[in-house]
């Protein structure tokens, strides 16, 4: 006897782009921009093929592009000429995130400006903030740092940013950016917070491309263990509750349950298909172990399909042109 119900009659071709539940689009994407201070022309970065270092002076040309294919916001990392204990270059009036958000904007004033606030490409030792002594010896001080966020913060909003996005994973950081991007008269800025970042190991790529590896312990202090869902639904709970406006997830594809977890508190979700994520597809593409237009279009449906509003993903420019392609 045959079903009563036969779900293959709704896979018909023809029908298939009218049932199609969830739809990627070009707003849904976000490219993640590193700017060098020290370069003047564009360096390939190695462990991630495609991407590139942009100088200071050359990066509105890139966003530019990017405006071109349809992308509408870029995420910004800087890479400093200098680095020291303190960060200080990353407050800097002339840093090299707050120069780069003001080409971008004189530019593309309709380009959404999002900028990465931390320490650690900023900082000798690689952490991502204040470094002091602690009951398990040296390690990132949560309170001290705080400052440093709230001025880095208010910085690249006095620069023409849109959205900061603090990635440090401090307790506390989203209420004191807040207060201090609100006491400077920065009320329309939004927070983007990596609020349930995990102590992943698909970061490693980025840390090439950001020259932000550590130089002694880890990280596993401030972000979390991959193994705590409740922890990291917890973690973005308490950054709602601060102020965000835009929570994340981070990495994506491996934390599609997280996901699916923060989608559910209302606000508006980001996730970030990361720099080891981006590799092993470019890798086994390359070998021809993998059709790189088609995996990555899959896993940019899935994240979409668990709850992102945004996606953060180095194949946006590509993703851009392959969906115009398809129409």
């Amino acid at each position: 006897m045959f079903p009563e119900r036969r779900m293959r009659r709704m896979r018909r071709r023809i029908v298939q782009p009218l049932l199609r539940e969830t739809e990627l689009r070009k707003t849904d994407l976000i490219a993640p921009v590193f700017v060098d201070e020290s370069i003047s022309a564009p360096i390939p970065i190695a462990s991630m093929p495609g991407q590139f270092r942009h100088p200071v002076d050359g990066v509105a040309d890139y966003c530019e592009r990017l405006r071109h294919a349809g992308i509408r916001a870029v995420l910004l990392f800087g890479v400093p000429a200098a680095k020291d204990g303190e960060a200080t270059g990353a407050y800097a009036a002339d840093g090299v995130v707050q120069r780069a958000v003001r080409n971008i904007k004189e530019r593309l004033p309709e380009m959404v400006v999002v900028t990465d606030v931390c320490a650690c490409e900023y900082t000798d030792h690689g952490h991502c903030g204040i470094v002091g002594e602690t009951a398990d010896g040296p390690d990132l001080l949560n309170d001290p740092s705080l400052a440093l966020m709230a001025r880095i913060a208010v910085s690249h909003a006095e620069s023409g940013a849109d959205i900061v996005a603090p990635s440090c994973m401090l307790d506390g950081m989203v209420r004191a950016i807040r207060q201090a991007l609100d006491a400077a008269g920065y009320q329309d800025v939004l927070i983007m917070s990596y609020s349930s970042k995990f102590a992943s190991a698909l970061y490693g790529p980025f840390r090439d491309a950001a020259d932000s590896g550590f130089s002694f312990g880890d990280r596993t202090t401030y972000q979390i263990c991959p193994g705590n869902a409740r922890e990291a639904v917890m973690e973005s709970e308490l950054d709602a509750a601060e102020g965000a406006d835009i929570l994340m997830v981070k990495p994506a594809g491996a934390y599609l349950d997280i996901l699916a977890a923060v989608a559910g508190f209302g606000l508006p979700v980001a996730a970030y298909q990361v720099s080891g994520e981006y590799a092993m597809i470019k890798a086994a593409a390359e070998r021809g172990w993998l059709d790189e237009r088609a995996v990555a279009i899959e896993t940019l449906m899935a994240i979409k399909r668990a709850g992102a509003d945004l996606i953060i993903t180095y194949f946006a420019e590509d993703a851009a042109r392959w969906l115009d392609e398809e129409q």
